[in-house]
């Protein structure tokens, strides 16, 4: 809820600031358009009130810099902002991702369980295998060429061998894993947040977490 409302407070700064800049842009345009009519007009006797319009469009020149090194400065804050499920699916990271819905049926328990097992007897050697590595571009390239293994019954066995890996005390192996884990964990997320297959948006996950 605070990561909600911290995020909710920064798009209206920003939305503040381009409202400002837009508006401060609008009124020196405004500005500098009297200035040619007075010039092309009467530039003699509208000398006075030219001097008038040039101090203003100065100073709405000054403010407009100013607007801009705000909003140039939200931005370096932006990009270096934690990232979470709320910030990687909004639309910058959601463009490219293949139009695969989930299944919308609900499964028993007794259901999920029986796949679960028969997941895990087919898949075992590949799932360790994931859990192993370490770079995002082997975690990538095996994701790719085992697209599979991108589910519910992939993270919940890592789980399980987290659990059994601690404990057996062996607490770096477990590390290894539990990273390997909270990966495939929040690829699941991002895809249920993006209301797509979880195997159509790992890649872009790889991407922005590189």
């Amino acid at each position: 809820q605070a990561r909600v409302e911290r995020m909710e407070q920064f798009q209206k700064e920003k939305e503040e600031l381009d409202k400002g800049c837009r508006e401060c842009k609008r009124k020196l345009a405004e500005c500098q358009k009297k200035m040619k009519e007075l010039e092309v007009a009467d530039p003699e006797s509208g000398k006075g009130e030219l001097e008038k319009l040039q101090a203003e469009a100065q100073q709405l020149k000054n403010e407009e810099k100013s607007w801009e090194n705000k909003l140039e400065e939200l931005k370096k804050k932006e990009k270096n902002m934690p990232w979470n499920v709320d910030t990687l699916s909004k639309d910058g990271f959601s463009k490219s991702v293949f139009n695969v819905k989930p299944e919308e049926k609900e499964e028993t328990e007794e259901q999920k369980e029986k796949k679960h097992k028969t997941f895990v007897e087919r898949y075992e050697k590949q799932i360790k295998h994931f859990g192993m590595l370490r770079r995002w571009d082997d975690s990538q390239k095996y994701l790719s060429d085992n697209p599979h293994l991108v589910c519910e019954e992939t993270a919940n066995y890592l789980v399980i061998w987290c659990i059994d890996l601690e404990v057996e005390e062996k607490h770096a192996l477990m590390e290894q894993v539990a990273h390997q884990t909270i990966v495939m964990q929040f690829i699941l997320e991002l895809a249920k947040s993006l209301k797509v297959d979880p195997r159509a948006c790992f890649r872009q996950f790889f991407t922005k977490i590189k």
